[in-house]
């Protein structure tokens, strides 16, 4: 039995914590779909399809690793891509509440898909897409933060003094 994992998230942007999850699960599982919903209620920076492509060239070095961009429900995705196992990321403590509330959602939709939670390596817990985008769009240095690739295409978003 294969183990084909899917790693959801909006990615605005993908962050060097989001690729050490990665990374690490490519190791554990036989397949990982990095799956960036395309979410219009959270109002993205980036589209899609630049979320997508911007991925991409983070993991390129990830043979069993693909990027895809989806809508609709993350169980329905993974179901139709015979992904059986949701991973989710915990940075701090904080996340867990809500998390621990998604994993009884997908439980109580998808009984056939189990929920992994996996930490990023210490160096990367404080990172989020949230931060990242907002230091960028302040003028702020990311690049600390992101794949270079990702540094240059926050640049193009960010505000004018």
């Amino acid at each position: 039995m294969s183990r084909n994992a899917i790693y959801p998230g909006t990615f605005d942007p993908i962050t060097n914590g989001h690729h050490d999850l990665v990374r690490r699960a490519s190791r554990i599982f036989d397949r990982v779909v990095i799956a960036i919903a395309s979410n219009p209620n959270k109002a993205p920076l980036l589209p899609l399809d630049k979320r997508v492509e911007l991925a991409r060239a983070v993991v390129v070095e990830l043979p069993n690793v693909e990027v895809m961009g989806y809508t609709g429900l993350t169980v329905d995705f993974a179901r139709e891509q015979g992904l059986n196992i949701i991973i989710r990321g915990l940075r701090a403590v904080s996340d867990f509440e809500f998390e621990f509330q998604l994993a009884n959602m997908t439980r109580h939709l998808a009984v056939d898909i189990e929920t992994v939670f996996m930490t990023p390596q210490e160096q990367f817990t404080f990172i989020s897409s949230t931060l990242v985008r907002e230091i960028s769009l302040l003028g702020g240095d990311v690049s600390g933060f992101v794949h270079p690739a990702v540094a240059a295409e926050l640049k193009h978003h960010r505000r004018k003094p």
